[in-house]
């Protein structure tokens, strides 16, 4: 165990509690705890680069821990009526489009790597901005409601290329080891 492995596990721990947050109602703490796994999440990365201390279980605990803090963050959004369903929907189904192309390569003894593509990165820094925004609009730290519906046109056209590119990828590489 890392240093950064134990920030990233305390990522993990921040996700209900966030989730809780957010269902009673206490959006100003939700936030907070937002943007404290978020800035965890650079530190746990800088401290893993800086001090060699990268490590395989950090390479799977980091990702798993942004997802379920974004996911959590769309359907919890989603659920009190900040981001329209629809999108929840679409951001939702590309991470579950994702794992279970991964997963039925690895039942095919066909492993796929998934490595992130500029475009995903773009796609993650957009629902970060989304759900931190809208999180920001319902604590009522300032009026954001024009840029959420932008925000949530990028998201979606973003989300989309995304999950084209990785769609793509994965049947180009059934292709060539079936």
């Amino acid at each position: 165990m890392t240093w950064p492995n134990f920030i990233t596990m305390g990522r993990l721990v921040l996700v209900p509690v966030f989730i809780l947050a957010m269902l009673d109602g206490e959006t100003e703490w939700a936030f907070l705890v937002f943007l404290i796994a978020g800035i965890s999440d650079a530190v746990d990365g800088y401290l893993a680069r800086k001090f060699r201390q990268v490590s395989q279980l950090g390479t799977y605990l980091d990702p798993i821990a942004d997802k379920l803090l974004l996911v959590s963050g769309f359907i919890t959004l989603g659920y009190l009526g900040e981001i329209p369903s629809w999108l929840v929907v679409l951001v939702v189904s590309r991470d579950v489009l994702i794992v279970g192309a991964v997963l039925i390569s690895h039942l095919m003894s066909q492993p796929v790597e998934v490595r992130p593509i500029f475009v995903s990165k773009m796609t993650t820094t957009i629902q970060i901005v989304l759900v931190a925004v809208a999180l920001a609009d319902q604590a009522g730290l300032s009026e954001l409601s024009a840029i959420l519906f932008w925000l949530g046109l990028g998201t979606a056209a973003l989300t989309t290329a995304s999950a084209a590119a990785y769609l793509r990828t994965w049947m180009r590489h059934m292709a060539e080891t079936s």
